[in-house]
């Protein structure tokens, strides 16, 4: 599989490129679903496979779909591996980790946006530039949207338009992305007319 195409819209859409390993402290590796076979594949192009991996921390956990490609992972003798059930668990094993990083550590985030973007988030928080975080998008497209009205985050969203979960708005899926929130923007459609709402259709997978 291959980086999942990202077409160009407007400017705060998220834009991603192929990991390549670089020197650093530490490497930390953050990747759900698909994300590890840009890991793998990356691994495959580094110049000196075995001295990042005894350097690096591999977090992970199966992908929206529920793919799990853990095992792979795990076989590659990282320095540390921590699989976790979900999202929501594996960040704050992430901050736990982050408080032990210093300058010098280098991020590669890969996999669903979702985990891209909170990972990405809460690397920033603490202090580390945008210039040590790495990111590969591969396999899902599922979005995580923030409701503009009520502020609820629905997380893999496929429909567009599609009903917001906390409000029961009808939303329409924006490419607008927000890095603080880590989430692409959803607007009510029939403010205007209500109950004139289009026909939803599967937009992400």
């Amino acid at each position: 599989m291959t980086l999942t195409p990202v077409a160009p819209t407007i400017r705060s859409r998220p834009v991603y490129a192929p990991l390549a390993a670089v020197p650093g402290h530490l490497h930390l590796v953050i990747a759900d679903g698909e994300g590890a076979e840009a890991v793998t594949d990356m691994l495959e192009r580094a110049p000196d496979a075995a001295g990042f991996l005894a350097l690096t921390h591999f977090l992970y956990c199966p992908g929206p779909t529920g793919t799990d490609l853990s095992d792979r992972l795990q076989a590659l003798g990282a320095m540390q591996f921590f699989r976790a059930p979900t999202i929501p668990a594996l960040l704050p094993r992430l901050q736990r980790v982050l408080t032990d990083a210093h300058m010098g550590s280098r991020f590669y985030l890969a996999g669903s946006e979702g985990l891209i973007g909170q990972a990405e988030r809460d690397i920033m928080a603490t202090g580390f530039p945008f210039a040590a975080i790495q990111k590969e998008h591969r396999g899902s497209t599922l979005r995580r949207v923030q409701c503009v009205h009520c502020k609820g985050i629905t997380e893999n969203v496929a429909t567009d338009p599609f009903q917001c979960s906390h409000c029961g708005l009808n939303l329409f899926v924006r490419d607008h992305y927000s890095r603080r929130l880590a989430a692409f923007q959803g607007v009510n459609i029939d403010a205007e007319d209500p109950g004139e709402v289009p026909e939803s259709v599967v937009r992400f997978t």
